[in-house]
């Protein structure tokens, strides 16, 4: 009575939460931009039928490092399928911020920006378990830029989430054309995006009619949301301007997941 009694009890558990044998698949995809070799990282879960919604991930101006990684992985974990795109070129990543600075200055305020991000949203829908009627893009720092830059192009978006990103103004001629509804997720010390950076900005979304939101978060440096954020700015003489503030990763990345909920119910 014992032994079945205990082998009744883990058939009930086996079968009240499988959700704890999802598997995550993880795999590197090749692709190609404009003559570039660039190679993205696919994360989803296995366990989920059906399609859902995906999400195309830019990586900061370091690189598509293992940040961005497990950036994917946790959106995998939320149920998504994810993208994370490579914006440089494959294996181009630094940890040095003079590098990273002339990598990045190669898409500020040029069309390149949007349509690298767009060869990686093409590469997502692609994902046979993707459902292209719902996609979203996050970017964080020189990936907020990007996919503020993507949005403007009005690719099949129906959200931004930009996390420490880089204002980029609309286009004059983006009114009407923009799909995508903003989430904007600032520190409110960052030195690198003033609050009259994010006045003018908010300013010129509003002339353009685009949807958003911005949320400030006390306390936080650019670069909140990244764990080696401290060891970044140690190493390259950014101490006081770029910092993790694990409350405000947490509850930003928690605020995510709201206009998620919103944009795909």
């Amino acid at each position: 009575m014992k032994n079945l009694l205990h082998f009744t009890l883990a058939s009930f558990i086996c079968m009240t939460v499988p959700h704890l044998e999802a598997k995550l698949v993880t795999k590197a995809v090749a692709y190609e931009h404009n003559g570039v070799q660039l190679e993205g990282y696919l994360a989803y879960d296995d366990e989920k039928s059906g399609k859902v919604p995906g999400i195309l991930l830019i990586h900061e101006w370091w690189g598509l490092n293992d940040y961005a990684k497990s950036r994917a992985n946790q959106l995998a974990e939320l149920g998504y399928v994810a993208f994370a795109a490579d914006m440089y070129g494959k294996n181009v990543a630094t940890e040095d911020a003079k590098k990273a600075g002339e990598l990045a200055s190669l898409f500020y305020g040029k069309a390149l920006m949007a349509e690298r991000a767009q060869a990686g949203l093409d590469q997502l829908m692609k994902v046979e378990n993707v459902d292209t009627a719902k996609l979203a893009a996050i970017g964080f720092c020189f990936g907020g830029a990007t996919v503020e830059s993507l949005a403007y192009t009005g690719a099949p978006l129906r959200g931004i989430v930009s996390f420490h990103g880089g204002p980029v103004p609309p286009p004059a001629d983006g009114a009407g054309k923009v799909k995508a509804k903003f989430l904007l997720l600032n520190g409110a010390v960052d030195p690198m995006l003033t609050a009259k950076d994010r006045a003018e900005f908010e300013e010129a979304l509003e002339a353009a009619k685009i949807d958003y939101q911005s949320i400030d978060y006390a306390g936080a440096l650019h670069a909140f949301t990244n764990p080696d954020a401290d060891k970044m700015a140690a190493k390259n003489n950014l101490i006081g301007k770029i910092g993790y503030h694990e409350t405000a990763a947490r509850r930003s990345w928690q605020q995510m997941q709201v206009f998620f909920n919103e944009i795909f119910k």
